[in-house]
């Protein structure tokens, strides 16, 4: 019954899902901004958002996968910031 629904309801829950990194990459971008972020999490949720992609590719779901590239490069953003951040404080 909901089944012809599910790629909208899809699209919607990627698009809203990816589009809540955008305040961290923002809040990260400026230089030692991201003292109240966590390695841990953020390699942890980079990692798990990159093997939803690789679930997404390998069952042919191009919804999972695109709302995955999505969230993986923007956590990478905002983990590349922290490294960065962190390298500058000599951590």
């Amino acid at each position: 019954m909901l089944d012809p629904l599910a790629p909208y309801i899809g699209g919607i829950a990627a698009f809203l899902a990816s589009l809540s990194y955008v305040p961290q990459v923002r809040k990260a971008w400026p230089r030692g901004s991201t003292d109240d972020l966590s390695l841990i999490m953020l390699g942890t949720l980079t990692l798990g958002l990159a093997l939803w992609t690789i679930y997404g590719s390998i069952r042919g779901d191009w919804m999972i996968m695109a709302a995955n590239v999505v969230g993986t490069t923007l956590a990478a953003i905002v983990l590349g910031c922290k490294v960065r951040d962190l390298k500058s404080r000599g951590r």
